[in-house]
């Protein structure tokens, strides 16, 4: 049996992105210092945390460091070394496990699992040579897309085949191989699940949610998903069957698609708070972050609910940062800004939030309305 940690122990974060920066809010809430591992010597997670070193997360001697410096581990995006993190399970407690990350930062472990454990997926095949990524696609056809096994994120690693004329250049501009063929879905949505795992195997998850991408990046979610109940239980009851297969300790986000004929498919796994889940601060009585400190700190898990119906506008760049002095004015909208000091393209700088009644999320020209000037032209 896990013993909760006791108020004012430390909580290490690998990382100091935004995800670690509300982390470190929702642990202070708690009773909780954070310790921040970082490359950045003005992080966002940082300038909320306690304490911060600052070094490589493959460096031995910064490890050792940072593990030194708190009583359990976690971390708050997947493009961290799972080397790095045995190193400091040898020496603090880290959850999620680092076998759960190593099944994240691979799409064939990824897939493998997920098909394993009763998860649909779309049709995939690995792919090593051009010679088998045409045989992948003599499988499952065209349109489809060729992926990295490992890195990608917001749309990067990836190229969508259209025709034959577009393999080889595929195959060859993206590395390293070995590369994952998706069959293409015909996606009507595209969903995901939040879902929290206590060291004592209790599991809560919250609603499902849409999610809408511009450019590869997400823009808006919409809380609760706006797809029959059915649909929406599928989606949770799967999520939580793949937390449980995981023994996962701490928070999991399961991206999903809804295809035409109303399959729910796992397209992703990010063993971490997650963008799609910013709307629980201000809609829920415990946020994700909280549920992921709750779970890394071994305290009892809540369960996930919401008092409010929201709508989470990311801000991306400079062009959406500059519209802060507006979104600060605007009735209804609650800011989040990140701490970030430069806006660059593509960048998420921050969100802003907007909460209705249960069950009163309005139509695209209502959530246009009531995100005012942070409406996005597709809402």
């Amino acid at each position: 049996m896990i013993r909760p940690l006791p108020p004012n122990a430390t909580i290490g974060i690998v990382g100091g992105g935004q995800l670690g920066r509300m982390s470190a809010l929702a642990a202070a809430r708690l009773g909780y210092r954070c310790h921040i591992l970082t490359t950045e010597p003005d992080s966002p997670a940082a300038q909320v945390a306690a304490g911060a070193t600052l070094g490589d997360y493959e460096a031995p001697a910064t490890l050792r460091a940072f593990a030194a410096a708190v009583d359990v581990i976690t971390f708050e995006f997947e493009n961290v070394s799972a080397e790095g993190l045995d190193l400091l399970a040898s020496l603090k407690p880290v959850r999620p496990s680092p076998a759960i990350l190593r099944i994240s930062q691979y799409r064939i472990a990824e897939k493998s699992f997920l098909n394993g454990v009763g998860a649909r997926t779309a049709p995939w095949s690995p792919v090593a040579s051009v010679a088998e990524l045409e045989a992948a696609v003599a499988r499952h056809g065209l349109p489809a897309i060729l992926k990295t096994t490992r890195l990608g994120y917001d749309g990067k690693g990836q190229a969508m085949l259209r025709d034959a004329a577009d393999l080889a250049p595929a195959f060859a501009e993206l590395s390293p191989k070995p590369l994952i063929l998706e069959g293409f879905v015909d996606f009507a949505q595209e969903l995901s699940v939040i879902v929290a795992r206590g060291a004592d195997g209790a599991v809560t998850a919250f609603d499902a949610v849409e999610n809408r991408h511009r450019d590869h990046i997400l823009d808006l979610t919409l809380a609760p998903a706006q797809v029959p109940d059915q649909i929406a239980a599928t989606a949770r009851s799967v999520a939580i069957r793949v937390a449980e297969a995981l023994e996962l300790v701490g928070l999991l986000a399961v991206e999903m698609f809804v295809d035409s004929g109303g399959r729910v498919l796992v397209n992703e796994l990010a063993p971490r708070p997650h963008n799609s889940g910013h709307w629980t601060i201000d809609a829920c009585p415990v946020s994700q972050f909280e549920m992921h400190i709750r779970a890394v700190a071994g305290l009892p898990l809540p369960h996930a609910t919401r008092h409010s119906d929201a709508v989470m506008k990311n801000l991306v760049g400079p062009e959406e940062t500059a519209l802060w002095p507006a979104l600060l004015a605007a009735p209804g909208l609650i800011p989040h800004l990140y701490g970030k000091t430069e806006a660059r393209e593509g960048r998420k700088m921050g969100h802003v939030t907007r909460l209705f009644p249960k069950g009163a999320l309005p139509g695209p020209f209502g959530i246009a309305a009531a995100l005012g000037p942070a409406a996005p032209a597709s809402a």
